[in-house]
């Protein structure tokens, strides 16, 4: 079987190379087209995961605008399907990147796996754009990958074939754990993050910090910047720790809002394994990004979301995560409430298994591969109903 991935973002990265790794394990020949989406985070998780790219579309050289990304990604990934001529395409998630793809891959009349199909906020406006992203990659795929049993419903709920729609675990949780293996192993590597960290106080409560979503652009990205200097002011004991996305709507405000306050760390967005540390030490985690709703649970670590909805409402079910909003006085007050409530922290910082068991990538892997043989439909079944997790069944 022969199958083009697609990907551009640091967290397509991620979550597609255990598929990728997976079906090359099985002698399947997997091509990888990258957009180019996020050049500079993108490639050292390439290399992290020791994957290379067959077609480089790289649609980043300059600004453009999300209609103009979208269509010359469209058009080198048609082009792509046209060299290579795969048995499937490959996408994930819902990004600009995975819609463009399932576009280009549609219009070839080339079957479309589509892994993390599913989630749903409800909110078209939030997360934006990549709400619409999700849905209209779900319209045209032909497999659905779907990472939880909540995800299966939605995709069932809007009219999916239901011999096509598998409940695998989200590949984030295979990622997760291979760095995690890695820095409890590789004494080296923890000695050198160490070192890199050095500043953050072994005996000082970290809180990390990551903020990029476009709908949280302006006052609301502002708002949360007002909460975490008035968090720092107010508990000298703890460290904040903020890789800032090089976006100029959020690097500007924080470096404006933060800079002078003693005990926040504005950094550079770190590499896969490091952030993995800085989550690994953290005490707890205030964010808007999908993943780390997804990773922080695995390794106990409450989450602050700074949405006002989310399509991961596992997590805050279980009490995993709480939505904070972007108010000020509402993120510094979730805050305060877990540095001085130690029943109410407790309750959050357990590990939980809500997203996966570290198999999504063998899962997906071993379905696709069945094709159309016979038998198939009751082989894939057999795949999916091996030891899941029951949170994600």
């Amino acid at each position: 079987m022969r199958l083009l991935t697609v990907l551009g973002t640091r967290p397509e990265a991620i979550k597609l190379a255990p598929v990728i790794r997976a079906l090359r394990a099985r002698n399947a020949q997997v091509l990888v087209c990258a957009s180019g989406q996020h050049r500079e985070l993108l490639d050292p998780l390439l290399r992290f995961f020791d994957l290379s790219p067959d077609f480089d579309l790289d649609v980043m050289h300059e600004r453009r605008s999300l209609a103009d990304m979208t269509a010359r990604v469209m058009s080198g990934v048609a082009e792509a399907i046209e060299q290579s001529r795969p048995d499937a395409v490959l996408v994930h998630g819902d990004t600009a990147t995975a819609l463009a793809g399932a576009l280009a891959a549609f219009m070839q009349r080339t079957p479309i796996a589509h892994v993390e199909a599913g989630l749903r906020s409800g909110d078209l406006q939030s997360p934006w754009p990549e709400e619409a992203s999700r849905r209209l990659t779900d319209a045209l795929a032909h497999w659905y990958f779907a990472p939880t049993a909540g995800a299966k419903r939605n995709l069932l709920q809007e009219g999916a074939k239901p011999e096509r729609v598998f409940v695998t675990g989200n590949t984030v949780i295979d990622s997760l754990q291979l760095v995690v293996d890695r820095l409890q192993s590789d004494a080296a590597l923890r000695a050198k993050l160490d070192k890199k960290f050095a500043y953050l106080d072994a005996a000082r409560r970290i809180i990390l910090v990551t903020g990029h979503r476009r709908e949280n652009f302006g006052e609301n990205f502002r708002s949360v910047c007002v909460a975490l200097k008035q968090i720092a002011l107010a508990h000298p004991e703890t460290c904040i720790v903020y890789p800032v996305h090089l976006n100029p709507n959020v690097y500007a405000p924080a470096h404006e809002f933060l800079d002078s306050v003693p005990n926040i760390y504005l950094i550079e967005p770190q590499d896969y394994v490091d952030f993995v540390y800085l989550m690994y030490r953290a005490y707890l985690i205030i964010t808007d990004s999908g993943g780390i709703q997804e990773e922080a649970p695995a390794l106990g670590k409450p989450v602050l979301v700074t949405r006002a909805c989310t399509e991961r409402p596992e997590a805050i079910r279980v009490g995993a995560a709480r939505l904070v909003g972007t108010d000020a006085a509402s993120v510094a007050a979730a805050v305060e409430r877990l540095l001085s409530d130690r029943r109410a922290y407790e309750y959050m910082a357990k590990p939980r298994t809500l997203y996966g068991d570290g198999q999504a990538g063998n899962r997906i892997a071993q379905i696709l591969l069945l094709g159309g043989s016979a038998g198939a439909e009751a082989s894939r079944r057999a795949v999916i109903n091996q030891a899941l997790p029951q949170a994600m069944s």
